[in-house]
């Protein structure tokens, strides 16, 4: 189900909890949400849509990728970026990544240890930040 996008600051600047496999229904809105906001939105969290859990979504290239309970543990490469988000007005400068490595949960909440790069580890980088209650 595709749900609105939240825009209040001061519920996104919470931190969410770890999600479990009963979640799943939220990672499927969050696709969905997704899917409905291609061409304005690479990735979202589910504090987006109203959802404190730690569940993010992203294009990898055209690949939906859904990570519940993402974790970076390694990084290499830092640089300044300026970034956007749908559910924050303009650009705002932060500090990112070039290459990361990241273990998550699937949708089958398999683990999984990969290694992202460049636009799609900023992506991520973006989203973990959502669900650290970090607004950028």
């Amino acid at each position: 189900m595709v749900r609105e996008i939240v825009k209040d600051e001061t519920f996104l600047a919470q931190k969410s909890v770890a999600a479990t496999i009963e979640d799943k229904q939220i990672a499927i809105d969050l696709l969905d949400t997704l899917a409905a906001n291609k061409g304005k939105c690479v990735g979202l969290a589910a504090n987006m849509i109203g959802e404190l859990k730690n569940i993010i979504v992203f294009y990898n290239g055209d690949t939906p990728t859904v990570m519940f309970n993402a974790k970076i543990i390694e990084t290499a490469g830092k640089y300044l970026v300026e970034e956007g988000c749908l559910s924050l007005e303009g650009m705002r400068k932060t500090s990112r990544y070039q290459s990361i490595k990241v273990r998550y949960k699937d949708m089958d909440f398999k683990s999984q240890v990969r290694s992202f790069t460049e636009f799609t580890a900023e992506i991520i980088q973006h989203e973990l930040d959502h669900v650290s209650g970090k607004v950028i």
